[in-house]
């Protein structure tokens, strides 16, 4: 399973952003997009900020963006790609990149759902699905010039509620897309999930976790479209959840022994459980177990979401590094695009750095066996994708089209 994002979505209080929490990368594919993955980020995910005025007198006002939600998915991106360029198992235990996405969408649609569900629902789609279709004309294509006869399943690749077809030519670039197919479960589900959360806020949160449970020991569902997507909607329901926690102030009201206590636990049992089950799965990395990576990823964005809560975090100071508060801005704006591109611009990298080793210059002085040069030469192919598709993101969400925001 692959990561990632995520879909993008606005912080509450702002109401435009890319959307998909993608996201959240499954592991590591992104979406809010897929912005998880990417949203309106989950995206992935950027944002019309909601200013307000005085009755006579306008005054400046925050624009609604919290620099720490967007830094979390800028890093959850970042970290999804070095995954998928380097395969470092250990990744997933240091920064949970998808459960993390699933989170901050989670709080996005809470806040969303102060609006009629219906129209935050196709509002949600709307801001998806043309980046989805833009990237998989271009996949579908290249899968059809290499010997790929799609039969009915072909309606996935038009709203992807369950896998795509795909053969195995263009397996690396349509993986990810499990991120995309649980963020438009979830959305679909918040409405009722919402109004259930509101009943019993900490015994709902608490039993979010037994559908991975049940999965896990219990019943493992059908070997189809179905069972993947019941796996990974159970492996990051309490992420999602705990976005509901979040915004409704839930976490906020708890005993800080309480939350550090439980998602140390949580960490904790994840960790044990990836670790002895090794030879089941054939590495400890989280991607690859589900339960691990539901406790993990639990525990983990418990702790961070508690922690914007009670502190009050919002990382206002980065407003003041220009250059990296531009960047997390192009990140937050461009999530779905990032998340949908990266694998491609990773498999173009090969080719291309295949070519440097016939320039004697680029042979003596680059290291063009390295890993880390494919992961530069990887970054900038997906910036040229920025420049390219990303302004199908803006068409999606009504805005004009920028090369870059």
């Amino acid at each position: 399973m692959t990561a990632p994002l995520p879909v993008v979505e606005p912080e509450p209080g702002s109401e435009s952003e890319p959307e998909s929490g993608l996201r959240s990368t499954g592991s590591d594919s992104a979406p809010e997009s897929a912005s998880a993955s990417a949203s309106e980020p989950e995206s992935a995910e950027s944002v019309v900020a909601t200013a307000g005025a005085e009755e006579e007198k306008p005054s400046p006002r925050p624009t609604g963006r919290d620099r720490y939600f967007d830094s979390l998915r800028a890093l959850a991106l970042i970290r999804v790609v070095a995954y998928h360029t380097f395969g470092w198992a250990w990744a997933g235990m240091v920064f949970p990149s998808m459960g993390i996405m699933f989170g901050l969408a989670g709080t996005l649609m809470a806040k969303s759902l102060e609006r009629p569900a219906l129209k935050v629902v196709k509002s949600r789609f709307r801001r998806l699905l043309p980046p989805f279709w833009f990237w998989g004309v271009f996949v579908v294509l290249a899968m059809l010039v290499h010997d790929w006869m799609p039969g009915w399943e072909i309606v996935y690749w038009v709203v992807p509620l369950g896998d795509p077809p795909g053969n195995a030519w263009g397996e690396q670039a349509w993986e990810i897309l499990w991120y995309l197919r649980t963020y438009l479960w979830f959305v679909l589900l918040s409405p009722l999930l919402l109004r259930v959360f509101r009943l019993a806020p900490v015994p709902v949160l608490v039993l979010s976790l037994a559908p991975i449970l049940v999965l896990n020991f219990v019943w493992a569902g059908p070997d189809n479209r179905v069972g993947s997507a019941l796996w990974d909607l159970s492996t990051y329901l309490f992420c999602w959840i705990l976005g509901f926690a979040h915004r409704d102030g839930v976490l906020q009201r708890m005993k800080p022994a309480l939350v550090v206590v439980a998602s140390l636990a949580a960490i904790a049992f994840g960790g044990w459980y990836a670790f002895t089950h090794q030879a089941e799965f054939g590495t400890y990395d989280l991607d690859e177990d589900p339960l691990a990576q539901a406790f993990w990823s639990a525990g983990f964005v418990m702790l961070l979401m508690w922690a914007k809560a009670y502190f009050g975090i919002d990382f206002a100071w980065l407003t003041r590094l220009r250059r990296t508060n531009r960047i997390v801005t192009v990140f937050n704006a461009r999530a779905v695009t990032i998340y949908l591109w990266h694998e491609i611009a990773l498999i173009l990298a090969v080719p291309l750095i295949d070519q440097f080793w016939n320039v004697p210059a680029f042979e003596k002085w680059l290291p063009l066996e390295s890993q880390w040069f494919m992961f530069g030469v990887g970054w900038l192919l997906i910036g040229v994708f920025v420049l390219l598709c990303g302004w199908v993101e803006d068409v999606a969400a009504k805005k004009k089209p920028r090369l870059l925001p």
